[in-house]
Protein backbone atom coordinates (compact mmCIF):
# COMPACT_ATOMS: atom_id res chain seq x y z
CA UNK A 1 0.00 0.00 0.00
CA UNK A 2 1.14 3.63 -1.15
CA UNK A 3 1.70 6.48 1.68
CA UNK A 4 -0.86 8.38 -0.83
CA UNK A 5 -3.53 4.79 -0.67
CA UNK A 6 -3.08 4.84 3.28
CA UNK A 7 -3.89 8.34 3.80
CA UNK A 8 -7.13 7.81 0.92
CA UNK A 9 -8.11 5.11 2.88
CA UNK A 10 -8.03 6.78 6.34
CA UNK A 11 -10.30 9.66 5.01
CA UNK A 12 -12.84 7.35 3.96
CA UNK A 13 -12.91 5.57 6.79
CA UNK A 14 -13.50 8.79 9.24
CA UNK A 15 -15.63 10.92 6.67
CA UNK A 16 -18.31 7.74 7.67
CA UNK A 17 -17.33 7.19 10.75
CA UNK A 18 -16.81 10.23 12.27
CA UNK A 19 -18.17 12.84 10.01
CA UNK A 20 -18.50 15.65 12.42
CA UNK A 21 -15.66 15.65 14.77
CA UNK A 22 -14.94 18.76 16.30
CA UNK A 23 -13.79 19.89 20.03
CA UNK A 24 -14.47 18.31 23.12
CA UNK A 25 -13.18 21.78 24.55
CA UNK A 26 -16.33 24.23 25.69
CA UNK A 27 -16.00 27.87 24.98
CA UNK A 28 -18.05 30.06 23.70
CA UNK A 29 -15.81 32.85 21.96
CA UNK A 30 -12.28 32.99 20.54
CA UNK A 31 -10.93 34.29 23.75
CA UNK A 32 -12.60 31.57 26.06
CA UNK A 33 -11.09 28.63 23.48
CA UNK A 34 -7.73 30.14 24.07
CA UNK A 35 -7.97 30.10 27.39
CA UNK A 36 -9.04 26.36 27.52
CA UNK A 37 -6.25 25.21 25.07
CA UNK A 38 -3.63 26.48 27.41
CA UNK A 39 -5.11 25.12 30.56
CA UNK A 40 -5.40 21.53 27.98
CA UNK A 41 -2.03 20.91 27.81
CA UNK A 42 -0.97 18.28 29.40
CA UNK A 43 -4.29 18.04 31.51
CA UNK A 44 -8.02 16.15 29.69
CA UNK A 45 -10.55 18.32 28.26
CA UNK A 46 -13.00 16.86 30.66
CA UNK A 47 -10.95 18.44 33.30
CA UNK A 48 -10.97 21.57 31.69
CA UNK A 49 -14.32 21.89 30.76
CA UNK A 50 -15.39 21.37 34.70
CA UNK A 51 -12.70 24.16 35.48
CA UNK A 52 -13.22 26.76 32.84
CA UNK A 53 -17.12 27.62 33.66
CA UNK A 54 -16.25 29.19 37.26
CA UNK A 55 -13.20 31.02 35.66
CA UNK A 56 -15.37 32.40 32.37
CA UNK A 57 -17.88 33.95 34.94
CA UNK A 58 -15.25 35.58 36.64
CA UNK A 59 -13.41 36.72 33.91
CA UNK A 60 -15.35 36.57 30.73
CA UNK A 61 -12.79 38.88 28.68
CA UNK A 62 -9.30 39.33 27.74
CA UNK A 63 -9.82 43.08 29.76
CA UNK A 64 -11.40 41.50 32.61
CA UNK A 65 -8.49 38.73 33.39
CA UNK A 66 -6.16 41.56 32.44
CA UNK A 67 -7.22 42.98 35.92
CA UNK A 68 -6.69 39.87 37.68
CA UNK A 69 -3.11 38.61 39.40
CA UNK A 70 -1.57 34.60 38.61
CA UNK A 71 -2.61 34.03 42.30
CA UNK A 72 -6.64 35.19 41.68
CA UNK A 73 -6.35 32.89 38.50
CA UNK A 74 -4.95 30.13 40.66
CA UNK A 75 -7.57 29.63 42.50
CA UNK A 76 -9.91 28.95 39.81
CA UNK A 77 -7.81 26.25 38.04
CA UNK A 78 -5.75 24.98 41.00
CA UNK A 79 -7.20 21.52 39.84
CA UNK A 80 -5.64 21.28 36.53
CA UNK A 81 -2.22 20.56 35.76
CA UNK A 82 0.92 23.09 35.82
CA UNK A 83 -1.70 25.35 37.88
CA UNK A 84 1.34 27.90 38.61
CA UNK A 85 2.41 28.00 35.59
CA UNK A 86 -0.30 28.30 33.64
CA UNK A 87 -1.97 31.19 35.98
CA UNK A 88 1.32 32.84 35.39
CA UNK A 89 0.43 32.62 31.36
CA UNK A 90 -2.95 33.82 31.51
CA UNK A 91 -2.27 36.68 33.49
CA UNK A 92 0.33 37.79 31.28
CA UNK A 93 -1.39 36.36 27.77
CA UNK A 94 -4.77 38.70 28.81
CA UNK A 95 -2.58 41.82 29.48
CA UNK A 96 -0.86 41.27 25.98
CA UNK A 97 -4.02 40.86 24.53
CA UNK A 98 -5.80 43.87 25.66
CA UNK A 99 -1.82 46.21 25.13
CA UNK A 100 -1.08 45.00 21.97
CA UNK A 101 -4.57 43.91 20.04
CA UNK A 102 -7.13 45.71 21.56
CA UNK A 103 -8.69 43.12 23.97
CA UNK A 104 -9.83 40.75 21.16
CA UNK A 105 -7.92 37.39 19.96
CA UNK A 106 -5.59 37.91 17.37
CA UNK A 107 -6.28 36.03 14.03
CA UNK A 108 -2.34 36.09 12.93
CA UNK A 109 -0.47 32.90 13.58
CA UNK A 110 2.54 34.79 14.83
CA UNK A 111 0.54 36.91 16.74
CA UNK A 112 -0.95 34.25 18.57
CA UNK A 113 2.44 33.06 19.49
CA UNK A 114 3.53 36.00 20.48
CA UNK A 115 1.20 35.79 23.53
CA UNK A 116 2.71 34.26 26.95
CA UNK A 117 2.31 30.30 26.96
CA UNK A 118 0.79 30.12 23.05
CA UNK A 119 3.10 27.97 21.18
CA UNK A 120 2.86 26.16 17.99
CA UNK A 121 0.07 23.39 18.42
CA UNK A 122 -2.04 26.00 20.62
CA UNK A 123 -2.02 28.46 18.26
CA UNK A 124 -2.74 26.12 15.24
CA UNK A 125 -5.65 24.57 17.44
CA UNK A 126 -7.32 28.06 17.86
CA UNK A 127 -6.44 28.60 13.90
CA UNK A 128 -8.10 25.33 13.07
CA UNK A 129 -10.87 25.56 15.02
CA UNK A 130 -12.13 28.84 15.20
CA UNK A 131 -11.05 30.12 11.36
CA UNK A 132 -10.66 26.85 9.48
CA UNK A 133 -7.17 27.24 8.65
CA UNK A 134 -5.78 24.13 6.88
CA UNK A 135 -2.97 22.88 9.85
CA UNK A 136 -2.36 19.99 12.28
CA UNK A 137 -2.02 20.55 15.10
CA UNK A 138 0.02 18.00 16.97
CA UNK A 139 -0.43 16.74 20.31
CA UNK A 140 0.32 13.24 21.80
CA UNK A 141 -2.54 11.81 20.58
CA UNK A 142 -2.02 13.08 17.25
CA UNK A 143 1.66 11.77 17.24
CA UNK A 144 0.49 8.49 18.28
CA UNK A 145 -1.93 7.27 16.03
CA UNK A 146 -0.21 8.79 12.96
CA UNK A 147 2.48 6.91 13.54
CA UNK A 148 0.70 4.19 14.50
CA UNK A 149 -1.25 4.01 11.64
CA UNK A 150 1.96 4.59 9.47
CA UNK A 151 0.81 8.33 8.42
CA UNK A 152 3.64 9.66 9.51
CA UNK A 153 7.03 7.83 9.12
CA UNK A 154 10.50 7.83 11.00
CA UNK A 155 9.04 11.85 12.51
CA UNK A 156 10.71 12.11 15.77
CA UNK A 157 9.03 15.17 16.55
CA UNK A 158 5.86 17.29 16.57
CA UNK A 159 7.21 19.02 13.54
CA UNK A 160 8.14 16.19 11.45
CA UNK A 161 4.69 14.53 12.30
CA UNK A 162 2.74 18.32 11.32
CA UNK A 163 4.63 18.05 8.41
CA UNK A 164 4.13 14.66 7.01
CA UNK A 165 0.14 14.63 8.16
CA UNK A 166 0.00 18.28 6.19
CA UNK A 167 1.17 17.29 3.22
CA UNK A 168 -0.45 13.90 3.14
CA UNK A 169 -4.33 14.99 4.09
CA UNK A 170 -5.83 16.92 1.37
CA UNK A 171 -6.01 20.61 2.64
CA UNK A 172 -9.17 20.94 3.13
CA UNK A 173 -9.41 17.86 5.59
CA UNK A 174 -6.45 19.26 7.66
CA UNK A 175 -8.84 21.05 10.22
CA UNK A 176 -10.96 17.88 11.09
CA UNK A 177 -8.27 15.24 10.32
CA UNK A 178 -6.87 17.20 13.41
CA UNK A 179 -9.82 15.97 15.28
CA UNK A 180 -10.28 12.45 13.74
CA UNK A 181 -6.63 11.46 15.09
CA UNK A 182 -7.46 13.48 18.81
CA UNK A 183 -10.64 11.36 19.08
CA UNK A 184 -9.26 8.35 17.59
CA UNK A 185 -6.32 8.10 19.91
CA UNK A 186 -8.46 9.69 22.72
CA UNK A 187 -11.36 6.74 22.43
CA UNK A 188 -9.82 4.26 20.76
CA UNK A 189 -6.32 3.93 19.78
CA UNK A 190 -5.35 4.00 23.54
CA UNK A 191 -1.68 4.88 24.37
CA UNK A 192 -1.23 1.71 26.98
CA UNK A 193 -4.23 -0.74 25.73
CA UNK A 194 -4.85 0.36 22.05
CA UNK A 195 -9.12 -1.15 21.84
CA UNK A 196 -7.69 -2.99 18.11
CA UNK A 197 -10.90 -4.87 18.27
CA UNK A 198 -13.17 -1.91 18.06
CA UNK A 199 -10.83 -0.01 15.26
CA UNK A 200 -11.85 0.39 11.87
CA UNK A 201 -7.96 0.80 10.45
CA UNK A 202 -6.51 -2.40 11.22
CA UNK A 203 -6.07 -3.77 7.65
CA UNK A 204 -3.84 -0.70 7.48
CA UNK A 205 -2.44 -0.45 10.43
CA UNK A 206 0.94 -0.54 10.74
CA UNK A 207 0.68 -1.62 14.69
CA UNK A 208 -1.68 -4.14 14.10
CA UNK A 209 0.13 -5.41 11.24
CA UNK A 210 3.64 -5.57 12.98
CA UNK A 211 2.18 -7.18 16.25
CA UNK A 212 0.14 -9.84 14.24
CA UNK A 213 3.34 -11.15 12.50
CA UNK A 214 5.30 -11.09 15.74
CA UNK A 215 2.76 -13.07 17.50
CA UNK A 216 2.52 -15.89 14.66
CA UNK A 217 6.59 -16.30 14.68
Amino acid sequence: MTTKERYRRVVEYFSVAMPTAESELNFRNPFELLVAVVLSAQCTDKRVNMTTPALFEAYPTAEAMSKASAEEIYAYIRSISYPNNKAKHLATLARQIVEKFGGEVPTDPDDLQSLQGVGRKTANVVGAVLWGREVMPVDTHVFRVAARIGLSRNARTPLATERQLEAGFPKELLPIAHHWLILHGRYTCLARRPKCGECGLTDICRYFNDNNKTKSL
